[in-house]
């Protein structure tokens, strides 16, 4: 479905490039995709650092630091600086990807001026309690989730699966939007003997990677024991990790012979990937896991769960290998028997290749702007769409125009 007529879009976020993760690395793709689609953007986000889209506008709000994550900032409330930047320049629809402080209040308000909104579900928050020993914070946590989410015309989600578990947990008019992968950036032919040899791997040597955020929440427990399993089974393989977090201290004392990369960004993260041999995830808390893609466009086979977008995109045996249950031992068994099938191993690797090639950021583009548009028509039915004018008593200094890319 593609509008009538471009869409003014006002995306509100926590997290943007340069920051390196799932949720920063998703808007930007689809920032720039609405733009090429010829939509009107305005970014709302946190001060901290440039953005990555050429000519977008941006709306810039104090930033305050996340506990435990000094490099990742969430954004401060902003509801009455938003109030007068949209009775001055009013959106046909307020897009909200993060449930943070500033989401919150941009909520409050585009339901104050009347502003349609969608949001984005994108991050399993009531589910890492059980992970930061505050079991007790998951009821009240979803409460506030389904609360937010519910005051919405639209939340897109990630896969089928979750949209079926929110809804049996009252969630409403939940769509799937789906999370697309960049397969000119992260392609097996970015494989580097180099890079290999610097992490001291031997040729007869395979590497065993993890990417991501070192957080208690990813379960990287069960990954270390996977690979202490096969060291056990006198594999000759090497454990990278390619990310930081609060954890990293802690996982080098309890694993020393371990690659600890820190973060990484582009190519360079791109080369990471194909220079390992297999990607092993064991979260259970992802709403989708961007890693889990990018993996398999680099041509890795994935050991995960049945769960997220390992669910959604693995076939076992053809495409990567899925634990049978969520039992650990299933996980680590999934991982030895790759391990030592090489010819095996390699016809998965290509086989995740080939359903990567599948999955590009224009088509999940498209279903973003088919939520969009359905959404934002509800501005149209009441005349609001495109109107200049000021409304209310609100005023905004230093307002940007609404830019566009030709179609």
């Amino acid at each position: 479905m593609r509008c009538m007529k471009p869409l003014r879009i006002g995306i509100v976020t926590e997290t943007y490039p340069p920051e390196v993760n799932g949720v920063a690395m998703s808007v930007a793709q689809l920032a720039r995709g609405m733009r090429a689609r010829g939509h009107l953007l305005q970014l709302v986000r946190p001060r901290q650092g440039a953005a990555d889209v050429a000519a977008l506008d941006e709306v810039l709000v104090k930033a305050w630091p996340i506990p435990r994550y000094p490099q990742l900032h969430m954004g401060a409330p902003a509801r009455r600086e938003l109030m007068a930047l949209w009775s001055q320049r009013r959106p046909d629809l307020v897009h909200i990807a993060t449930e943070g402080p500033l989401g919150w209040s941009a909520l409050r308000a585009a339901r104050q001026l009347r502003i349609p909104v969608s949001s984005d579900f994108r991050t399993n928050f009531h589910s890492y309690g059980q992970h930061y020993g505050m079991p007790w914070m998951t009821r009240p946590i979803l409460a506030y989730l389904r609360h937010f989410h519910n005051r919405a015309q639209a939340t897109m989600v990630p896969t089928e699966a979750l949209r079926k578990a929110l809804h049996q947990q009252g969630f409403e008019r939940l769509h799937v939007v789906g999370r697309g992968v960049d397969t000119q950036l992260f392609d097996p032919a970015r494989r580097s003997a180099a890079l290999r040899a610097s992490w001291g791997v031997a040729d007869d040597e395979l590497v065993l990677a993890y990417v991501g955020r070192l957080a208690a929440e990813k379960n990287l427990a069960l990954v270390l024991r996977a690979y202490e399993a096969a060291r056990a089974a006198r594999w000759r393989v090497r454990l990278l990790l390619v990310g930081d977090g609060p954890m990293r201290v802690a996982l080098q004392a309890a694993c020393p012979p371990a690659i600890f990369c820190g973060h990484r960004s582009g190519i360079d993260l791109a080369v990471h990937y194909a220079s390992a041999d297999v990607f092993v995830f064991a979260s259970l808390t992802e709403t989708f896991g961007n890693v889990t893609t990018e993996a398999m466009a680099s041509g890795l086979p994935v050991v995960a769960f049945r769960h997220a977008a390992a669910g959604q995109l693995i076939q076992s045996g053809v495409n990567g290998l899925l634990a049978i249950s969520e039992r650990d031992e299933d996980f680590i068994d999934a991982t030895l028997r790759l391990l030592g099938a090489h010819h095996w191993r390699r016809a998965i690797g290509h086989g995740a290749r080939d359903t990567a090639l599948g999955i590009g950021w224009h088509r999940v583009v498209a279903q973003f702007e088919a939520v969009a548009c359905l959404v934002g028509a509800a501005s149209s039915d009441d005349g609001q769409v495109g109107d200049d004018r000021p409304v209310g008593r609100h005023a905004a200094d230093g307002i940007r125009g609404w830019r566009t890319q030709p179609r």
